[in-house]
């Protein structure tokens, strides 16, 4: 309750501009804000760096922006492209140079964080729901998953985000509800719902992959199975060793890059938090930076169709460079099964009625 007078104090001076309690929570030595400029601009630069290369590389190809797959993957780009640049400016405006807003803004300006990362989280589960529809219905893959349906969920997706992410701006504020002791303006109660709402996604995320590697392992016994140990235990297994090997990655860079900010988020609605504590989850919040930073090598970057874009960009513009226009087809080879496309060959599953694929 003290924390609300003092807001409401600053908040009637000068109309909010002189917005004092923001300054309980900055809480870096000159040393530790040297550090933090220069880990969150050259990661955010970086990220940003790689996750245009991804939009461009995908809008530029007329056969890759008309798939579902890779809707997915220019939202997740998306996404990360804006964390990476709305993270790292608003981060080090705050803890470097002590940025000082009205409540507005300042609302604004988290509440981006907020949905920029709340809508790659949303997008990581929309991939791999994509990925178990491929691997376990590729009959019906493209039936069940039209480009239009991938659109529909993905505005849904980045709708619920903006809502969710936008609520305190909206008026869900401290005072006199407890306020957050890693937020400024941030009840505890926003910040529960919040987290609440994002385990249900990386739930998701765990349980939809969880399956497809399940799948895959039933697919690969059945196969040796069905061709009575003909085959080589190298090649049977090659299905779900290399699925679990891709998502194996996939789920450890989720839980090193969320755990720690998330579990500090947890602690700090149950008791307060020391200003060595507060110090700590500023260095811990760079991981969700790191995580924008790996997510088009993880998803996009290992796709064959990608790189495939990137050669037939580079040769049209050495071309061009050469005084010569642009010639040739672009080639795109067909996508493993650790890929979300469903034009791979098939082989006939035990336990379904149609064809499910292999790995060829």
């Amino acid at each position: 309750m003290e924390r609300c007078l003092v807001m409401k104090a600053a908040n009637g001076s000068k109309d909010g501009l002189d917005f004092n309690p923001l300054k309980e929570y900055m809480v870096l030595s000159s040393p530790q804000r040297v550090t933090i400029a220069v880990l969150c601009i050259s990661l955010g630069l970086l990220s940003a760096l790689e996750n245009l290369a991804v939009l461009f590389l995908i809008l530029s190809s007329h056969r890759l922006r008309r798939k579902p797959s890779y809707l997915f993957f220019s939202s997740l780009a998306g996404a990360d492209l804006l964390a990476s640049v709305v993270f790292a400016c608003n981060f080090v405006n705050f803890h470097v140079f002590h940025g000082e807003d009205s409540e507005a803004v300042f609302l604004l300006k988290i509440g981006s964080v907020t949905m920029t990362f709340t809508a790659s989280v949303g997008s990581l589960l929309l991939t791999a729901i994509d990925r178990y529809f491929c691997l376990c219905y590729p009959p019906t893959y493209k039936a069940l998953l039209t480009r239009e349906r991938a659109l529909v969920s993905l505005g849904i997706m980045w709708v619920l985000s903006a809502f969710v992410s936008y609520l305190p701006l909206m008026g869900w504020t401290c005072c006199p509800s407890p306020c957050s002791e890693l937020f400024p303006l941030i009840p505890n109660n926003y910040l529960l719902g919040w987290l609440l709402f994002i385990t249900v996604l990386f739930f998701g995320i765990i349980y939809t992959y969880g399956h497809v590697l399940w799948k895959a392992h039933q697919h690969a016994a059945s196969l040796a199975e069905h061709q009575d140990g003909q085959v080589p235990g190298m090649a049977r297994m090659r299905l779900d060793v290399r699925l679990a090997k891709t998502l194996g990655v996939v789920l450890a860079v989720l839980f090193v890059c969320w755990f720690p900010v998330l579990a500090f988020m947890a602690y700090s609605l149950t008791t307060t938090v020391s200003d060595q504590a507060k110090k700590l989850f500023a260095f811990f919040s760079l991981l969700c930076l790191v995580n924008s930073m790996v997510n088009p090598i993880i998803y996009a970057l290992r796709s064959g169709e990608i790189r495939s874009s990137a050669h037939h960009c580079l040769a049209r513009w050495k071309k061009h460079l050469r005084g010569r226009g642009p010639e040739g087809k672009e080639e795109i080879p067909k996508s493993s099964v650790t890929e979300t496309e469903a034009d791979v060959k098939v082989t006939q599953w035990p336990d379904s009625k149609g064809p499910h694929p292999s790995d060829s």
